[in-house]
């Protein structure tokens, strides 16, 4: 019988493969986890065992999706240990402040290196003429994630909001834990350590809302992210000068719901998978595509990170320029998201994105007393009619933004030229005739993207009755709609499966 055991294929289960990493959602891992689970739960005698399993897996992933890398992360993990302990026994002054100092220029000096050296000599290479070769630098997946993650925990004890982890298991287990280490949320040492250090039990309600997220998660990466990239919107952004205005249009709206759903997807599955273990990570997306506005939007969009900017970045530049007053908050606006642009991505697509989202508030913010008397003027204040335009106004803007967003299909363009084309395209070559031939020739895409919206634009008073309904289930039936969910996902998704978007982040 031993005879009939393929060793070799059972050892690369456990082997880091560079072009087929361990993402959630993929047959492998829902072998692996089914298999950590069932040892999870027969440690359930020894909670203190449990948390070790429980950090070995975490490495195991992360080995999985970037093999040698997982030095680097432990190494990022001991190195914010024991700046957390230096900056407590430095104690008021200067010295703290240099401590701080010092811990921002290593972990922003090995991020600086990672993600943005090769960005530096080409752009010195492009201005001044030079012909510096770039240097053969792979991008360790989720390095933006762990690293601002470990820097809240860092300014956290800084600001003295809290005490350090003497215990270097205990912080290991946060900086590695593996549902939210490569594409987040960005959760907070202060919320995450208390949860460590005692056992939070699998509550019938914990359970129904663990199963719910992860449906939802799947769903929306599997069954309509990849589906509509791969169908259409890649099509269309590969070539799109031989699109119409249209299709243009229309991929605009694709991508805009592929990056929604493809990011909000890994965070449900991550939050209800850390459920699964007695851990809450905090939300990270609240129907954004409902916002009035951009700030609203940025209240609802990537909140682990929306929040990490307002707290450790704006709000110290909104107090350094405070005696410019109301300009000085434009400006502080402007820089912060431009260098959220820069966090992103070494890439000039990436800074005029986030150029554009800070000059939409600076600009609202400048104008808002005179929008507020036009409004008033017309009789639309507190109206319907109003919030909608809010909502329709706002959705175009980050759209059109996102289009900056998406990767150069061709190393020699740009995303800035990419997403020129595009605009040329729909102001130029609309032909709106072409809108029922897509729905004729894209009918599983548009009913994707007609589903992928009404998601978003559902009460969520809808999603709560869900979840109570979930909840108040059987084990049984609970166990049968994750079933249900996986096996429809897998008649849907593409064999060839799409790495999730922020995994470049």
């Amino acid at each position: 019988m031993l005879n009939s055991i393929d060793f070799t294929a059972l050892k690369s289960l456990f082997e880091f493969i560079e072009y087929d990493p361990l993402i959630f959602g993929t047959s492998l891992f829902l072998f692996l986890f089914a298999g950590f689970l069932l040892v999870h739960a027969v440690l359930k005698v020894n909670y203190k065992l449990q948390l070790y399993w429980l950090l070995l897996f975490s490495l195991f992933f992360y080995y999985k999706t970037s093999g040698i890398f997982v030095i680097l992360l432990i190494s990022t993990a001991l190195i914010n240990y024991l700046f957390g302990i230096w900056i407590q026994k430095s104690g008021e002054g200067t010295l703290r402040k240099i401590v701080l100092s010092l811990a921002l220029l290593v972990n922003l000096g090995i991020l600086a290196y990672f993600k943005y050296a090769n960005f530096f000599i080409t752009t010195v290479n492009d201005l001044g003429g030079t012909e510096w070769n770039v240097l053969d630098i792979i991008i360790p997946l989720g390095i933006s994630f762990y690293t601002f993650k470990s820097l809240t925990y860092i300014f956290d004890i800084y600001y003295e909001m809290m005490e350090p982890e003497y215990s270097f298991f205990e912080f290991l287990l946060f900086v590695t834990f593996f549902p939210n280490t490569i594409s987040g949320p960005i959760d907070r040492a202060r919320i995450f350590l208390p949860q460590v250090r005692e056992s939070n039990p699998i509550t019938n309600e914990v359970l129904g809302k663990a199963v719910l997220l992860i449906s939802l998660g799947l769903i929306k990466k599997y069954a309509i992210a990849d589906y509509i990239s791969l169908n259409f919107v890649d099509r269309v952004f590969e070539a799109s000068a031989r699109f119409t205005g249209v299709e243009n249009l229309l991929a605009m709206y694709g991508y805009t719901l592929q990056i929604f759903c493809d990011f909000s997807g890994y965070t449900d599955m991550a939050i209800g998978i850390s459920m699964l273990f007695g851990f809450r990570l905090m939300d990270n997306f609240n129907y954004p595509f409902k916002a009035k506005s951009v700030a609203d939007f940025w209240r609802r969009w990537h909140i682990s990170l929306s929040t990490w900017l307002q707290d450790y970045l704006f709000k110290p530049m909104q107090m350094s320029f405070r005696h410019m007053k109301i300009v000085g908050n434009a400006l502080a606006i402007m820089l912060t998201f431009v260098l959220c642009g820069l966090w992103h991505g070494s890439t000039w697509g990436f800074v005029f994105w986030g150029f554009l989202h800070g000059f939409f508030m600076s600009f609202s913010l400048l104008t808002k007393k005179y929008r507020e008397k036009l409004i008033a003027l017309v009789g639309l204040k507190n109206t319907r009619f109003l919030g909608f335009i809010q909502i329709f106004i706002t959705f175009h803007l980050i759209a059109i933004a996102f289009v900056f967003f998406h990767p150069p299909v061709y190393p020699i363009t740009s995303s800035i030229d990419q997403a020129m084309i595009m605009f040329t395209q729909i102001t130029e070559y609309f032909h709106p005739g072409v809108f029922v031939q897509f729905i004729e020739g894209y009918q599983g895409v548009f009913i994707m993207m007609v589903i992928g919206f009404i998601f978003n634009f559902l009460p969520s008073s809808l999603e709560k009755y869900t979840e109570k309904y979930i909840i108040k289930s059987p084990l049984v039936v609970k166990g049968l709609i994750l079933a249900i969910v996986i096996y429809l996902v897998a008649q849907v998704k593409s064999a060839d499966l799409q790495p999730f978007i922020y995994f470049q982040f």
